[in-house]
């Protein structure tokens, strides 16, 4: 599987389908007791709250939240922008900021495209991380266009050395304007692309995802370690919360 993963991202364009956009199937859960709220440190909301993990993922919220969402997704997954655009305000405002429960998003990297913007994202500041990955979501239809538009390029570059590679990625898609837009200089984005270890990195978070939770579409919710099966969607994850007690 790793291997298969590394000849998809770094040898080849890809299909932008590695792993499929979930597919949802209800998994009710025994309704649990009332959680308190808890408060926020001063002069800050839980929800702008973000720290790395240890698992190179983006944890929003309370620490030590009794409930503990890991999210895996694909930028290029339009099932992952639809959640990110149901969810993004309610999960903060009734959630997140309530102490209750901590969200943590974890890049699945299926193609270079998403592996590009991805690292680009990463590269900038933690409290950066969610705005941009918000609103690349919310843009994924630009994102598309402007890798569709120019296949020559894309091939060309796919034909570098890996160090020379993403940065060309960057200007023959457009990601590089992409994001200029959205306050990262081109120089940032050459020098994050230029460090193949910013993608190895991503890669490496992919193949754990596969073999220790056996990931195989995203958006996939991991819900205090456990796997919420045929849970894809905001009004899923929304119940499977309330049921647990954050309502």
């Amino acid at each position: 599987m790793t291997r298969t993963l590394r000849i998809a991202i770094l040898s080849s364009l890809g299909a932008l389908a590695l792993a499929g956009c979930g597919d949802s199937k209800t998994d009710p859960a025994k309704e649990q007791d009332v959680i308190a709220k808890v408060a926020a440190p001063a002069n800050k909301s839980w929800s702008q709250t973000v720290a790395v993990s240890p698992d190179g993922g983006y944890v929003m919220g309370n620490p030590d939240a009794p409930i503990k969402i890991v999210e895996f997704a694909s930028i290029t997954c339009s099932h992952c922008a639809e959640f990110s655009k149901e969810s993004h305000e309610e999960i903060k405002r009734d959630f997140i900021d309530t102490g209750r429960v901590s969200l943590e998003l974890r890049n699945f990297v299926r193609d270079p495209l998403d592996a590009s913007a991805a690292a680009i994202i990463r590269c900038a500041p933690v409290d950066r991380f969610y705005p941009l990955i918000e609103n690349t979501f919310a843009s994924q239809a630009e994102l598309f266009a402007a890798a569709q538009a120019n296949p020559k390029g894309g091939e060309e570059a796919m034909a570098l050395a890996p160090a020379q590679r993403f940065p060309a990625l960057a200007k023959a898609w457009k990601l590089d304007t992409f994001f200029q837009s959205r306050g990262v200089t081109a120089e940032q984005v050459n020098a994050c692309l230029g460090k193949i270890e910013n993608i190895s990195k991503l890669e490496e978070g992919t193949n754990a995802a596969i073999e220790k939770y056996q990931v195989q579409g995203t958006p996939t919710f991991v819900i205090n370690g456990q796997v919420a099966e045929g849970v894809a969607t905001w009004p899923l994850l929304r119940d499977r919360l309330r049921t647990m007690g954050a309502r």
